[in-house]
């Protein structure tokens, strides 16, 4: 089992941190996701909520490295990077939570 710890004074992250409770969408949508310090790459999201999202198979990124998500014709999103795991990719947290309208229009790009 993936232990996550994570510190800080931030109380959205924490409480986002503490409830990992949202509920989950499984989709596959591509987007870009540029880590700070890093190169853009392309990736899939593999999941998604109000609080966070999922990537399958990127490079492993350290905990907390700020990121920008990227989603043609949706818009640009600030997050942090929470947990990466061996062959499952990454988990990473929205800094500010999304709005319910935007999750609508990502999930319904899956389909």
């Amino acid at each position: 089992m993936m232990k996550i710890t994570w510190v800080d004074d931030d109380s959205y992250a924490a409480a986002a941190q503490e409830d990992r409770s949202a509920p989950r969408t499984r989709i596959n949508v591509p987007a870009r996701l540029r880590p700070t310090g890093y190169k853009r790459r392309n990736v899939f999201l593999r999941n998604i909520s109000l609080s966070g999202f999922s990537v399958a198979s990127i490079d492993r990124l350290p905990a907390h490295t700020r990121c920008r998500l990227t989603i043609p014709e949706v818009g640009r999103f600030d997050a942090r990077s929470i947990w990466w795991e061996q062959g499952r990719g990454g988990g990473f947290a929205f800094e500010q939570l999304l709005d319910s309208r935007i999750l609508a229009t990502i999930i319904a790009r899956s389909s």
